[in-house]
């Protein structure tokens, strides 16, 4: 089956001839099986690199350096945190049956450590894809027009899956199964089609109205001043 990317969809192959084929999709069912409400938000900021760039900032602000090592140290327990909660998400996006191990590799356990064994994929490209499969799961990649009375700066600590299941079965008469095997993309798609004509400005719309306002202004008290 080809996957549809627009709306989250990914599918990847064994390089070998005859390898098996792997199909992604990061549905709101997807999206329960990484974690709880928090969790989920949790590790949507890990992979997107949270923990590393608040390292940065306290390395940064140091009153005094720190040894290399100890900050090779800490980057490096961040890095192989990140790649196991992207492992994490590609498991819970995978709509197949076999083992994931020959493309994302696997954590392999020995007498006195835990090494990664790799896969056909790179681990930048394995985080690369988990951000990914994340931002259509829970943000929506969709390119439609947003109202501002709809966009909002504050974060959220929890992800609600039910709340979207059940506003899917509202909005379309799904049935519970079909609901959930939605993307957030997918979602926000359809909620655009289904109420197209929505009154309002979007965010960048209200500034632009706003800036020629206030040129509009500027211009009139510069006239006046030269009368």
């Amino acid at each position: 089956m080809s996957p549809l990317t627009s709306i989250g969809e990914m599918s990847f192959s064994e390089a070998h001839e005859g390898g098996r084929d792997y199909f992604f999709k990061p549905s709101f069912a997807a999206m329960n099986a990484v974690g709880t409400p928090a969790e989920i938000v949790s590790i949507f900021s890990l992979i997107h690199g949270a923990s590393i760039q608040e390292t940065l900032n306290r390395v940064a602000l140091a009153k005094v350096a720190l040894p290399p090592y100890m900050v090779n140290a800490t980057f490096q327990r961040q890095s192989d945190e990140i790649l196991t909660a992207a492992m994490h998400v590609m498991q819970c996006c995978y709509t197949g049956d076999y083992d994931l191990q020959p493309l994302i590799g696997e954590w392999k356990g020995w007498k006195h450590c835990v090494v990664y064994r790799p896969g056909e994929l790179p681990k930048d490209f394995i985080i690369a894809v988990a951000q990914t499969l994340m931002q259509h799961g829970v943000i929506g990649k969709a390119k439609v027009r947003r109202l501002q009375r709809n966009e909002s700066n504050s974060y959220s600590q929890a992800f609600e899956v039910s709340d979207y299941i059940i506003a899917a079965r509202n909005h379309f008469g799904m049935s519970r199964d079909d609901a959930a095997s939605l993307t957030m993309t997918e979602f926000t798609l359809l909620l655009s089609a289904k109420y197209p004509e929505q009154k309002g400005l979007t965010k960048d719309e209200y500034d632009a109205v706003a800036d020629a306002h206030l040129a509009r202004q500027a211009a009139r008290r510069a006239k006046s001043k030269k009368s």
